[in-house]
């Protein structure tokens, strides 16, 4: 005939498992989400280097405007960090309600793309 003590080791087994079960849940939920905030994070970094890779596509156009030879053209040019921009110059007309010209740069940065739109 089985004694008590033999009926408590099985479930000893058994609540030891279920309490594992439950940390490695709450561990791996937690992982999951630390990892997708580290991503978040990263991209917003991304970002920021593809505002001003943007940026750096306007002031192009502001400074080269003073040049004589001057055109409303398109620029593109890489960055020494590996960031690139891309500058459209629409005249003033029916797409363009600015004085002079519309400049429209757009900074690239890994898989992050930033636009800058200026009426000058």
């Amino acid at each position: 005939m089985p004694t008590l003590e033999n009926n408590q080791k099985g479930t000893s087994l058994y609540l030891a498992v279920m309490i594992l079960t439950v940390v490695m849940s709450i561990s791996l939920g937690l992982a999951t989400i630390s990892v997708n905030q580290i991503k978040m994070l990263r991209e917003m970094g991304y970002s920021v280097m593809a505002f001003y890779a943007a940026d750096a596509g306007i002031e192009k156009v502001l400074v080269d405007r003073q040049n004589p030879n001057f055109t409303l053209d398109f620029y593109s040019s890489s960055l020494s960090n590996g960031a690139s921009f891309q500058v459209i110059i629409t005249a003033r007309g029916d797409s363009c309600s600015a004085s002079f010209f519309c400049i429209k740069s757009v900074g690239q940065f890994k898989e992050v793309n930033r636009a800058i739109e200026i009426d000058y």
